[in-house]
């Protein structure tokens, strides 16, 4: 017979947790192992961008690690249990999916994407304004995104993409006559959030092509430091930016898109 290793680890992490159980994680509260729960899931991220199954399945791990502590220790105050999460994780998924579960029609995934977010709004009545739920901890560039999506939705819109770019220059001008580092961090800020905006209207994600960006300077600057003669910090800009061509061209055709 076939281990149950959810159940077994479910038991492991009671253990850990226990009277007689490894004194680092008794100390821990919902709070101190924040972190963590982030941490974990970008590096989950990570192994999807590598394509890497095996790294994926470890940081997976990884992740139910982190649902399994925060189960646990709202188990010992009485609060839930893992059997009260996966129970509202069930509700959730039947009741969103009543085009599986039920009487309901999607004939492609943008209605099915649809009426999730229907039935999500049926749930999520406590939220009254078009921008609540947006959460504070999520990354600035992908709330941007998510918040020039939602309010364009209510039909906030610019009419055409000139007007757009119009916008975005304006914003520029504005940032160049900023006299001190507050005013040019607030005017910087709109730079970046019509920046979204343009990038939202032309169909692309800012996140994923901020993410290529890094990885192609990355990409260029370790060949351009692989070239190199002499030590960085002795090279002038001339000969910086003549490696910095070279390295772009040696690695030309080099970078994943993902």
């Amino acid at each position: 017979m076939q281990k149950d290793y959810m159940k077994e680890l479910v038991e492991v992490v009671k253990t850990l947790r226990s009277e007689n159980g490894c004194p680092w994680d008794r100390a821990q509260t919902h709070q101190t192992i924040r972190k963590n729960m982030l941490e974990e899931a970008y590096e989950a991220v990570e192994a999807i961008d590598e394509n890497n199954m095996n790294h994926l399945k470890e940081e997976l791990g990884d992740v139910l690690l982190q649902v399994l502590l925060h189960s646990q220790m709202a188990d010992e105050e009485d609060e839930f249990n893992l059997q009260d999460v996966a129970k509202m994780l069930y509700d959730k998924l039947i009741f969103r999916h009543p085009h599986v579960f039920g009487e309901a029609k999607a004939k492609d995934a943008n209605e099915a994407l649809a009426n999730w977010e229907k039935l999500k709004g049926i749930e999520k009545q406590e939220r009254k304004r078009t921008l609540d739920g947006i959460p504070s901890t999520l990354p600035s560039l992908s709330a941007a995104y998510k918040i020039s999506k939602k309010v364009v939705d209510k039909g906030f819109e610019w009419e055409n993409r000139n007007q757009l770019i119009d916008c975005y220059n304006g914003e520029i001008e504005e940032y160049k006559k900023a006299q001190n580092k507050q005013d040019k961090e607030e005017e910087f800020g709109d730079v970046l959030f019509t920046l979204v905006n343009i990038a939202r209207w032309d169909g692309l994600d800012p996140d994923k092509a901020l993410a290529f960006a890094n990885r192609k300077f990355i990409k260029r600057f370790n060949k351009l430091e692989e070239i190199a003669e002499i030590p960085l910090k002795e090279l002038n800009f001339e000969q910086y930016d003549a490696l910095w061509k070279k390295a772009k061209k040696l690695t030309e055709n080099q970078y994943e898109r993902r």
